[in-house]
């Protein structure tokens, strides 16, 4: 049986922890220990709200501004892993990002934390199986360089769930939802069917996941009297979020909570600025 205020301290354990196996663990037991209580959050936590600029992460892999990383095909020399290590990244900023996500907002339905919770487990399985199939290769994560764009997203969103909600699971890792078809594509040409393998697990929790955000997103433009469809795209052009790359995964952001309306002015592209 967890404390109640311990919900807020031991996310920010876990979000903290630099080790990515301790991190895991971490994320499972607060789960399981959650799960197992009244799953009441306290009302005013005495855990204090602290900026992150860094979540835990290990010394490597080295971060680089995105324009700087090396482009590699899957069937170029180091390409595979390349591509595999760059999946391994996101999905080990996906466990910081459900666990700040937790630790950060408060006074919110039990619910909220709950499907979070789940989040940082599944992203913490992912992790593990992309590491598995790096292993494989002969290589572990660190072992290439890395951007930094999704944890800066994380802390552009801090002061607002409404934003964090809109912009990084309806916008980040919704455009994960579209890359998945080229990246089986491309795995499929070099044969590595058991890397698809695991990359149609990752769609099917992934799918969960961003509508989980949009679930949230929408129940604070309630709460706020706001036209959630309108305010995304507003948040889009305000924070400069990137615009999601042609062709979308129309019928996976269909399942995660996009409407027909959405889906087609994404497609359209990105407005030019006059």
């Amino acid at each position: 049986m967890m404390l109640q205020d311990d919900l807020h301290a031991r996310a920010y354990a876990a979000l903290m922890a630099p080790d990515p196996v301790t991190k895991c663990r971490l994320a499972s037991t607060l789960q399981a220990d959650w799960l197992d209580s009244e799953r009441t959050p306290p009302r005013c936590s005495a855990t204090p709200v602290l900026p992150v600029p860094d979540a835990g992460r290990p010394e490597r892999p080295e971060l680089l501004p995105h324009t700087d990383l090396p482009r590699r095909k899957p069937g170029a020399p180091g390409g595979h892993a390349a591509l595999l290590h760059a999946i391994a990244h996101i999905e080990f900023n996906a466990i910081n990002l459900a666990l700040d996500c937790i630790y950060r907002y408060r006074e919110l339905p039990a619910d909220y934390y709950t499907g979070w919770l789940q989040v940082a487990v599944e992203e913490a399985y992912h992790f593990g199986l992309i590491s598995d199939r790096l292993a494989d290769l002969g290589h572990a994560y660190g072992d290439f360089p890395a951007h930094r764009g999704l944890w800066d997203m994380a802390v552009k969103t801090a002061e607002d769930p409404l934003i964090r909600m809109a912009l990084v699971p309806r916008v980040l890792e919704a455009r994960g939802l579209d890359a998945t078809p080229p990246i089986v594509a491309s795995l499929r040409r070099i044969g590595d069917q058991a890397s698809i393998g695991v990359l149609d697990i990752i769609l099917r929790d992934e799918i969960g996941h961003v509508a989980l955000g949009d679930r949230w997103f929408r129940y604070f433009c309630a709460q706020r009297g706001l036209e959630p469809e309108a305010t995304y795209l507003e948040l889009m052009e305000a924070f400069d979020a990137p615009w999601p790359p042609r062709p979308l995964n129309a019928e996976a952001r269909r399942q995660a909570g996009f409407s027909e309306a959405e889906i087609a002015r994404l497609e359209a592209g990105k407005p030019r600025r006059p």
